[in-house]
């Protein structure tokens, strides 16, 4: 017992020779240390716009403790790193893009198609900057309503022979949720192999026992950069927001609705939901496939999905399609050098020479995006915006405004959507080159997340797609010169403050 009491009382005298007041100084002094170096990792080595850099700069300098943590979570680059290794596939994608380069330089590539030779420029930029090789013999539906889209999904998965590949940047199991989910363990229990991957930040609410019978069947589940630490994740800013599903390699869907009940628009905030997504069948939904089993395999190193005939099986264009509708699939990420959809979306504009249609509940792109509309809105092109009345992130809708705002000066028409929540992300040009898919006109979709684009040469899929953005327009405010300029101080100062941010939005 003595031998205790001695113990304990030099642990005392320890204790009390020990200056916490200089440990916690050190701290402090090796902390500012560190901040000091990611400032100037920010200036010298990592690739970023210079309006970025000096955010960060700013939020690193002025909070230096607090920015230290917030950069650890939102402001590390994964640029060079390679998370989509070399597939066995890609050889062959990029053997296909050299020959329709090859033709397209030799001008003896006959797509069958005039749109798509009017906009020859576009298709190899595609080729060129994301190996987005070109097909031709596709079948495309255009769904703008939620219900519709969710019901013809169903009716697929019930059909489905062989596989079914899931990809959704948010996925719920509410009512919408479980009613598909019940439908891919039913699948699976006939023997139809079936993958779930979602964005474990998007799909916060998802747990890996929300799929235990779908698993215990022999499905599989993986969630794309997951959290190690509850609620933190050192990879929160750049999130895998495409949605993608492939069912037996000759059906695909890709578009901006996810999947939960408030885009069958159930949600009292929101209201009606209005999106735009496809579903086609043809070769394109070959890229589609491409593209799913790229990002499973980056989080699959022993059970990787290996593609044969069963997976891309051969179209048969008599059996699955005869129209001649040319598409590129783009892709891109903040592993890549380029914007890749930044990029499609700048040549698209500058290339109109009648009318360019947008559609987008964010709206925050970076400069040169903005010089752009403006070029060819004050070249005579007619230009029209369409934003959502109802933000979902309301730092991001205020800096939305403030550039539409912006691009009033240029003749440009802006419409506020006041029906419900707008959340199609859509570019018509001429009224015959479309590109739909899940990629915003902002910064966070063209340098953070990794999106997916469809690129279409088709004055059909275009036609309907104006149709349904006339069609909205009754359910429209136009913004005016007059109606911006009374805008609040309040709301001057919410623009002014997302204004500020804008570059790490």
């Amino acid at each position: 017992m003595e031998h205790f009491i001695n113990l304990w009382d030099t642990m005392i005298e320890f204790m009390h020779s020990i200056n916490f007041t200089q440990i916690f100084n050190w701290i402090l002094i090796g902390l500012f240390i560190i901040n000091f170096l990611l400032v100037l990792s920010i200036i010298f080595l990592e690739r970023r716009t210079a309006m970025a850099t000096w955010a960060w700069i700013l939020v690193l300098f002025f909070i230096p403790i607090v920015g230290f943590i917030i950069y650890l979570l939102f402001g590390r680059t994964i640029y060079k790193q390679q998370i989509f290794k070399n597939e066995e596939f890609l050889p062959i994608i990029k053997k296909d893009v050299e020959t329709q380069l090859e033709d397209l330089k030799d001008n003896s590539l006959s797509f069958g198609n005039p749109t798509i030779n009017r906009h020859d420029q576009l298709a190899r930029l595609l080729l060129n900057n994301n190996n987005s090789f070109i097909t031709t013999h596709n079948d495309i539906t255009l769904f703008t309503d939620g219900h519709n889209k969710f019901s013809q999904l169903k009716r697929d998965i019930m059909n489905a022979k062989h596989h079914i590949h899931v990809q959704y940047y948010i996925f719920k199991m509410d009512e919408l949720g479980k009613s598909i989910y019940e439908l891919l363990v039913e699948k699976q229990r006939q023997g139809v192999h079936v993958r779930i991957l979602y964005d474990d930040l998007g799909s916060r609410t998802l747990y890996y026992q929300n799929f235990k019978e779908l698993i215990k069947l022999g499905g599989q589940v993986e969630r794309f950069f997951p959290s190690w630490f509850p609620i933190i994740n050192t990879r929160m800013n750049h999130r895998n927001h495409r949605k993608i599903v492939v069912i037996d390699g000759i059906i695909g869907y890709v578009g901006g609705f996810n999947v939960g009940d408030e885009y069958l628009g159930t949600h009292k905030k929101f209201g009606y939901w209005r999106d735009n997504h496809l579903r086609i069948t043809g070769e394109t939904v070959r890229a589609l496939q491409y593209r799913f089993t790229t990002d499973w395999n980056s989080h699959h190193k022993h059970r990787k999905l290996i593609l044969d005939k069963n997976y891309c099986p051969e179209i048969h264009h008599a059996e699955h399609t005869r129209n001649i509708t040319p598409i590129q699939i783009g892709t891109s990420g903040p592993d890549e050098p380029w914007e890749q959809i930044k990029y499609g979306y700048l040549k698209m504009i500058t290339s109109a020479k009648q009318s360019v249609y947008i559609q987008t509940p964010y709206f925050i792109p970076d400069q040169s995006f903005l010089d752009a509309i403006k070029l060819v809105a004050m070249s005579g092109v007619e230009v029209n915006i369409m934003i959502p009345n109802k933000p979902d992130h309301p730092l991001v809708y205020w800096g939305t405004y403030y550039n539409v705002g912006e691009l009033l000066d240029t003749n440009a028409n802006i419409y506020i959507y006041e029906k419900g929540f707008l959340h199609a992300k859509t570019l018509v040009i001429d009224g015959e080159v479309s590109s739909i898919g899940t990629a915003n006109f902002d910064n966070r979709s063209f340098a953070l997340n990794f999106e997916i684009n469809a690129f279409v040469y088709d004055k059909q899929l275009a036609e309907k797609t104006l149709e349904a953005y006339e069609e909205d327009i009754k359910h429209s405010t136009k913004l005016t010169k007059e109606i911006y300029n009374e805008r609040s101080l309040i709301i001057k100062c919410k623009e002014a403050i997302a204004r500020l941010i804008s570059p790490v939005l």
